[in-house]
């Protein structure tokens, strides 16, 4: 009797832990098939996801390129605005030095036209006179008042008379013997008058110098 009762008892263990593996084994069954699809569920969500991410790059690389292009747009209608404007400055002062070429005297001249008039009245005096103090006298105010316009525009005499001899001022144009040790080298006469303006000689003296 109590072997018995013990292998029933035996039997009925082992049926309780069969039924509790079974029950066991169908958890893990269904907490796998969650999990499977807890993952699929997950993996569906995230898909658009990433599609919003390439999105998301795909803007962020184009933005540069619009960017540099802007760039280039605008460093190029500079360039072409600095080149429009460096042309017109070119074609003023090109046109400017022109004109003063042209009428780079005028201010001279506009100086030098008193002269004139006064040579005109002297030669319309002259014809109401014998006296030929009076042309001289006249004629030698007129040209002291031209060589006075000169000065004021910087144009100044060589002097010659006394002076040692100069290339940087004189030209020999004689050479005259026996004048002594003290006219040696020396401007004994001027045949033509030189001139400097503002110090740059615009004309040699013409001498004649001792030997």
């Amino acid at each position: 009797m109590d072997e018995n009762k013990q292998k029933t008892d035996e039997q009925q263990d082992a049926t309780v832990n069969n039924e509790e593996q079974n029950t066991e084994t169908a958890g893990n069954e269904q907490t796998a098939e969650e999990t499977e699809q807890a993952t699929e569920s997950t993996g569906a969500e995230s898909a658009p996801t990433d599609k919003e991410a390439e999105g998301s790059q795909a803007t962020e690389e184009e933005d540069p390129l619009k960017a540099a292009e802007a760039k280039i747009a605008e460093l190029n209608d500079k360039y072409l605005r600095k080149v429009a404007e460096f042309d017109n400055y070119r074609k003023r002062t090109l046109k400017e030095k022109a004109e003063l070429i042209l009428n780079g005297a005028e201010k001279t001249i506009v100086k030098i036209l008193p002269v004139i008039d006064d040579f005109e009245r002297a030669i319309a005096n002259g014809k109401k006179t014998d006296d030929p103090e009076v042309l001289r006298e006249g004629i030698d105010l007129i040209f002291k008042k031209f060589i006075k316009i000169l000065e004021g525009e910087g144009v100044a005499r060589i002097e010659t008379e006394g002076k040692d001899f100069d290339t940087d001022f004189h030209e020999a144009i004689a050479m005259v013997p026996g004048m002594g040790d003290d006219k040696k080298g020396k401007c004994i006469d001027c045949v033509q008058t030189g001139y400097t303006l503002n110090g740059k000689v615009i004309r040699y003296a013409k001498v004649a110098v001792g030997q």
